[in-house]
C-alpha cells in the first residue's frame, strides 16, 4: 500500500479522533467510574468497596421512583411548552425578520448573558405572592389574596421553559432558514392554501430543527435540579435534587451514582428511540450548525 493510499485511508479516523477522545474522557470514563461507584459499599470514613452490589438500584428506584417520574413528567411538559412558544418565534424570523435576523437572534439571546441560577432566582423574586406581577395583581382584585405560584409544579415548569426555551428557538431556525422559497412559491402555484402550504411543505422540512432542539433540550431540563430548588416545594422536588443531596449532603455515593445512571441510561434510551423514529442525518446536521 502506498503512502499515499494510506494517508487516504486514515483521514477519516484522524477527523474523527479529536471528538472520540472527547467523548470517552469526559463521557465513558465518568460513565464506566459511576456504574463502578453505584456497586460499592461503605462510607465517606471507612472507605467504598466494590462488591457488585446491583440491589442499590432496585432500591434507589424504589425509594425514588415518584421523583424520576416527576423529572419526566416536567420535562415532557417544559419540552411540549418550548416547541409551541418556539416555532412561531424561529418561524417569524426565519420569514419576517428580512436583514434584522441577526439582530432579533441577538435580542432573544440577551437575557442568556446572565448567570443561569441569577435568571431563576429573579424569576422567584418576578413570581413571588407580593412581588411585581402577583402582588398588583392581588391589589387590582383580578386574583385573590392566597392565590400563589412559587413552589408549585407550575413555577417549576416555567422556570424550565424559560431558561432552556433559545435552545429550541435556534435549531428550529436554522432548519426554517434552510427552507427553499421556491418549494412554498411551487406549492402556492399548485393552488396549495397558507395552511396546506406550511402542512405539507415548511412543517416536514422543519422536522430536523425540532427534532435537534427536543434531543437539545430535553436532556438537561429532565435532569435539572436549579429550578425545582429555587421555584419549587416538597411536592415538586426532581430526581435532580435527589442526586445532588445524596452527593453533597448524606454523602451517599452509590446511591447518588446509581440514580444518576439510571437517569442517564432512561433519558439515552428515550433519545435514540426518538432518533430511530424520526431519523438522524438531517437533525444532526442542524444540530451541529
Amino acid at each position: 500500500m502506498t503512502t499515499g493510499r494510506l494517508r487516504a485511508r486514515l483521514i477519516p479516523y484522524l477527523t474523527i479522533l479529536p471528538g472520540g477522545l472527547w467523548l470517552i474522557v469526559f463521557f465513558v470514563v465518568p460513565m464506566i467510574a459511576m456504574l463502578s461507584l453505584s456497586l460499592q459499599l461503605g462510607d465517606v470514613v471507612h472507605g467504598f468497596q466494590q462488591v457488585w452490589h446491583w440491589q442499590t438500584y432496585t432500591t434507589s428506584i424504589s425509594a425514588y421512583r415518584s421523583q424520576i417520574i416527576r423529572s419526566f413528567e416536567y420535562g415532557i411538559a417544559s419540552t411540549l411548552l418550548q416547541i409551541i412558544i418556539a416555532y412561531p418565534i424561529a418561524y417569524w424570523i426565519a420569514f419576517r425578520g428580512g436583514s434584522r435576523k441577526s439582530f432579533y437572534l441577538f435580542l432573544l439571546l440577551l437575557p442568556f448573558f446572565v448567570s443561569f441560577v441569577l435568571r431563576t432566582v429573579s424569576w422567584n423574586f418576578i413570581l413571588a405572592d407580593n412581588g411585581i406581577v402577583l402582588g398588583t395583581l392581588k391589589n387590582l382584585h383580578l386574583l385573590p389574596q392566597g392565590y400563589h405560584i412559587l413552589a408549585t409544579s407550575t413555577a417549576v415548569v416555567g422556570g424550565l421553559t424559560y431558561n432552556y426555551l433559545p435552545f429550541m428557538i435556534l435549531p428550529i431556525y436554522v432548519a426554517l432558514e434552510r427552507v427553499d422559497p421556491r418549494l412554498v412559491e411551487a406549492a402556492y402555484d399548485l393552488y396549495a392554501t397558507r395552511v396546506m402550504a406550511f402542512r405539507k411543505v415548511i412543517l416536514p422540512l422543519s422536522i430536523p430543527g425540532i427534532f435537534a432542539g427536543v434531543v437539545i433540550t430535553f436532556v438537561p431540563v429532565s435532569s435539572d435540579y436549579v429550578n425545582a430548588h429555587i421555584l419549587g416545594g416538597p411536592t415538586s422536588t426532581m430526581i435532580g435534587n435527589v442526586i445532588q443531596n445524596q452527593y453533597l449532603n448524606t454523602q451517599d455515593y452509590p446511591t447518588a451514582s446509581a440514580l444518576s445512571f439510571v437517569l442517564m441510561a432512561i433519558l439515552l434510551i428515550g433519545v435514540f428511540a426518538y432518533a430511530r423514529a424520526l431519523g438522524t442525518e438531517e437533525a444532526l446536521e442542524v444540530a451541529a450548525r
